[in-house]
Parts: C-alpha cells; structure tokens; sequence
C-alpha cells in the first residue's frame, strides 16, 4: 500500500507532500517534499492508494446557506440565536465540533480564520482531480480523506504543540524521535534531517500515516446522522488505535 501525506498551505513554499510505502516489515519514507506545487499534489493524489489532507475540504452548510442569503439580500436571522452563539453556528462545521469533543482541540474554523485561503486552492486541487475523472468523497470513503496532524499526535500520545516554527527547532526534534521511539517500524530514511527541520514536513508524514490509519479502518468517520454533512463539509479522520496497529504481518506492495 501506498499512502501520501500533503501538509497543505496556500502558497506552495509551506506546502508538503510525503509518500509512505507498507511492506510486510513497516514503512518506508519513499519522498518528502517540501515546496510543492498543484502538479505535484495531483500526483499524489492520482497515485497513491489514500492520501491524507491537512486542510478542511468544504465550508460549513449554515454558512454557505448564510453567504448566499446575504448575496441575495433575504438574509433571516434566527431569532433563538443572537450574537456569538449563532456566529459559532456559522464558523465551525459537524466535523470541526466532534473532533472537539473527543480531541479537546478546536480547528480553525474555515469560515472565519486564515485556513479560508487554502481552503480555496484545496478546493481547486480537489476541482482538477474530479476533470481528471476522479471525484473526491469529502467525507473520507474514497482515495482521499482530511486529516488533522496535531489531533492524530494527540490520538497517539505525542507531542502534539509548541513545535512550530523556527523558535520551536528543539520541540520539532524531540518530537520527530518520540515519533521514530513509537513507531521503529517507520523508515525516514534520508528525509531525516528534512523532518527534523520542517514541521510542514513532519506534518505531511503524520497525514499520511493518519492517510494509512483511515485505509485500514482505524480511524474515525461519519456516523449515520453525519454522512450529509460530511459529503459536502468535509471529515476529519481520527485515529482510534495506536501507532503500532498500522502495521500488518499481511504482505503488501
């Protein structure tokens, strides 16, 4: 199985992609890069068996319903819901509050924070997969689901914060060994270092393993009364077992 990590940003300079291929005997890092471009996402996206994405791949249903009726000039507003109750009904999508609830970690909301502009080039990405022939399931059942790298380290019992960012190089290092003492398994190989300097690099190789997790059913998705959200707001998968059951005795290529 291969399975393909993008550490999504809106420009390509913090952008990442990481490939991950399972063998018998673990992972393997087959290549990160850091700087890509749509091609090299697309790529990623055309080959790979799952592939994970750190970005939300659809806006909140209140919202979009908001917006048009704003454009539209008819806009309603309830009137059981005033001020930043009904502002947080807008900002946060289905999946943004369950992931909430059992991470304690609220993501920015894609409606109301900065995360909108990649948002907008992941829809583009997402537009050029479906005039490729393959159209993307937000809700995480397909060749792509939307991950969340700080809550997937969480899951894990890593460290999940505070190792962003050039002031944070001795968090990141720390955390690319905890993560190397937890899964022996995975080979970084001579991406090494690149992961030990680049949290966008670290992040794209957590989306791909939580890519891995979502492939082989150890990770969250939507429920019965959360599949329409979800195929039009986007999911975010969640792993469910620890790192070491993403490997198999099965043999794979």
């Amino acid at each position: 199985m291969l399975t393909a990590g993008i550490d999504l940003a809106a420009e390509d300079t913090n952008t990442a992609v990481a490939w991950i291929r399972w063998t018998a005997s673990g992972a393997v890092l087959e290549e990160l890069t850091v700087g890509a471009g749509d091609d090299q996402l697309l790529r990623a996206a055309l080959a790979a068996d799952k592939v994970g994405i750190d970005c939300p791949l659809g806006w909140p249903q209140p919202f979009v319903e908001f917006i048009i009726a704003h454009h539209r000039g008819d806009l309603a507003v309830p009137s059981d819901l005033v001020g930043r109750a009904w502002r947080r009904t807008l900002a946060w999508r289905r999946t943004d509050m369950v992931t909430h609830e059992l991470t304690g970690r609220l993501s920015l909301s894609v409606a109301a924070d900065r995360i909108a502009h990649t948002a907008m080039r992941c829809a583009a990405v997402l537009a050029k997969l479906a005039a490729e022939g393959h159209p993307v399931d937000r809700s995480g059942n397909g060749a792509v689901v939307e991950v969340y790298p700080a809550a997937s380290l969480k899951q894990w019992g890593l460290p999940f914060r505070g190792y962003k960012g050039r002031q944070n190089g001795s968090a990141l290092n720390n955390l690319v060994g905890d993560l190397l003492d937890n899964a022996p398994w995975l080979r970084l190989g001579d991406f090494e270092p690149m992961c030990r300097r680049s949290d966008h690099a670290v992040d794209a190789v957590v989306a791909a393993l939580t890519a891995r997790a979502a492939a082989i059913g150890q990770a969250t998705s939507p429920g019965p009364a959360d599949v329409a959200a979800a195929s039009t707001e986007g999911w975010i998968a969640l792993p469910t077992t620890p790192l070491t059951s993403l490997t198999t005795t099965e043999a794979e290529s």
